[in-house]
């Protein structure tokens, strides 16, 4: 009943958060809210730009690109230099540069995949770095998501837009507000706040002395969830009181990582002029959320397959790695919002799920995370998958495929193919390199078709910028350091440069308007056919390797529940 209630809140609290938030971020980005112009203005000054300076997609994608190369580079060096730096009380040495390389993609993509443990690996300054690009990250998958929308709504125009205004205006009208104000509740709830250093605690009577990891931690919490980033501060994430104290920031967190990517469906229908559009696309996020949560939360419930075989029978579900004030089907709540966005925050350890709990944690990274996606990248992912449904769509019932108002020719399918097959590519390329190689086959903990999961599922983490992991993988060896870092920058970039293309290609063409054979993309057999579209390319391409990992564990305990 508790997770029951927990569910209705969630949706009912998201309902607002899509209607108010979406027409803000509409409004925002339609240059309609300026009560913070005097801020703005100094900004655009020292850029030399300005609302008016529009941009083709490709000097908007060039300077996406630059921006996030310098991005990478400042944070390299910061990681490099960091025993010479200051806010380093515990005097904690420079970081290798196998490690800075792949932590610094990883949170410039919005990754944040941790191969290192916070609290014994970087400095105050370094923690503070990575912490700025968990709101820059987010903001430049937001701003190529909006290229892709004024595609849509605008009609033979050549700009898109300009990527330091968007960028800007993201940043000072969204994301920093929101994350300040939750902030302050993560904090009151007692997520720590702190650059006093770490705190030592002597126990005389037992003659033990502990050292307390503490920082700034409650502001980071904020950002880390609502920027869908999901690297913590400590190596527990928010499985640590410190980060995650209270069942009420467990909800918030829930909340936050889900709120933009929902919202942006209403931005979407908002700005391309018919809300309906932004509603079929939040019902495909939704069918796809709400099956794998179902799924995961349902394997969750049932006895750990390794304490069943001890003779020990639970009535409260798979318990192991999992806090006790959460239980096991907040924690599958929890881990299926983080997987199902590009957030891979944790709550609990998913190396201890069961195999098809692990499986609905697999799928929703390998559906391209559109369920309902990360900041920004969910958006423009799922519209890939909708030109696509609409192209298929056209052909099979003879109608003319388009796409409010926008002929669905070769070259947009071609666009929206290469975006939407260049993850799994990449990711089993990958896979296959690693289970190929000793220095690859030496990172997994477990044998067999677990070790199997757990190489995947960091790659197919790392591929789709999730950033969370089963945790047996010792991914901190130049291996996997320098493989995920080029994971991580082929779904990153890889996938945004030819949406923003597509952006560009479909701002240039003209309005046609809607016939009796138009296919209609606000309906309820353009959902169906769009989640059909999604299901089958994710489920496709990826079956041979889940076949080979959770699926065949799940099938060595007897059974599948």
């Amino acid at each position: 009943m508790d997770f029951a209630l927990t569910l209705l809140v969630l949706v009912v609290v998201l309902a607002f958060t899509w209607r108010y938030l979406g027409s803000y971020m509409a409004a925002v980005f339609g240059g309609r809210v300026r009560w913070l112009s005097w801020i703005e203005r100094p900004v655009y000054r020292m850029l030399a730009t300005g609302p008016e300076r529009e941009q083709s997609w490709k000097r908007y994608a060039g300077a996406l690109v630059v921006f996030s190369a310098v991005s990478i580079l400042a944070t390299y060096v910061v990681l490099r230099l960091q025993g010479h730096l200051p806010l380093n009380p515990q005097h904690l040495g420079d970081v290798g540069p196998a490690l800075s390389f792949n932590t610094a993609v990883s949170f410039v993509t919005n990754t944040d995949w941790q191969n290192y443990a916070g609290e014994a690996t970087l400095s105050y300054l370094s923690q503070i770095t990575l912490t700025v690009q968990q709101f820059v990250s987010p903001a430049v998958g937001i701003v190529a998501a909006l290229v892709l929308v004024r595609g849509f709504a605008r009609h033979q125009a050549s700009a898109v837009g300009n990527f330091w205004v968007d960028l800007t205006r993201c940043l000072l009208y969204v994301l920093l507000p929101i994350a300040f104000l939750t902030g302050i509740v993560f904090v009151a709830q007692g997520a720590v706040q702190t650059l006093a250093g770490p705190a030592t605690i002597h126990d005389a009577l037992n003659g033990v002395t502990q050292t307390i990891a503490r920082g700034p931690i409650g502001f980071m919490e904020a950002i880390k969830e609502l920027g869908t980033n999901g690297g913590g501060f400590l190596n527990a994430n928010g499985a640590a009181p410190f980060e995650n104290p209270t069942g009420l920031t467990n909800f918030l967190s829930v909340w936050l990582v889900l709120s933009i990517p929902v919202a942006l469906t209403y931005t979407f229908g908002a700005m391309v002029g018919s809300v309906r559009h932004g509603v079929a696309l939040l019902a495909v996020m939704a069918i796809l959320f709400g099956s794998l949560l179902a799924l995961t939360a349902a394997a969750e419930h049932q006895n750990n397959p390794a304490v069943a075989a001890a003779g020990v029978r639970s009535t409260v579900g798979n318990t192991v790695g999992k806090e006790v004030r959460f239980g096991d089907t907040a924690s599958a709540l929890y881990t299926v919002a983080s997987t199902g966005t590009s957030t891979g925050s944790v709550n609990s350890a998913i190396d201890s799920y069961t195999p098809l709990g692990g499986l609905g944690l697999l799928a929703g990274m390998m559906l391209g995370e559109v369920s309902p996606g990360g900041a920004g990248t969910g958006l423009y992912t799922l519209l890939l998958f909708a030109v696509m449904a609409v192209f298929l769509g056209g052909l099979m019932i003879g109608r003319t495929p388009e796409y409010l108002g926008k002929k669905i020719q070769a070259t947009e399918v071609k666009l929206a193919g290469l975006g939407v097959l260049i993850m799994p590519i990449t990711v089993l390329v990958l896979t296959a390199v690693a289970v190929s190689t000793a220095a690859g086959r030496a990172g997994p903990l477990n044998h067999g078709p677990h070790g199997f999961s757990e190489i995947l599922y960091a790659l197919t983490s790392q591929g789709n910028n999730n950033g969370s992991a089963f945790a047996g993988l010792s991914g901190n060896t130049p291996f996997y350091n320098v493989v995920g870092a080029i994971d991580m920058l082929l779904g990153r970039f890889a996938i945004m440069v030819p949406v923003l293309a597509l952006g560009g290609v479909l701002a240039r063409k003209e309005h046609v308007s809607q016939t009796l054979g138009t296919f209609r993309t606000d309906d309820s057999m353009f959902v169906g056919l769009t989640t059909a579209v999604t299901v089958i390319v994710g489920g496709l391409t990826f079956f041979p390797a889940l076949a080979l990992g959770p699926v065949l564990e799940q099938l060595s305990h007897g059974s599948f529940f």
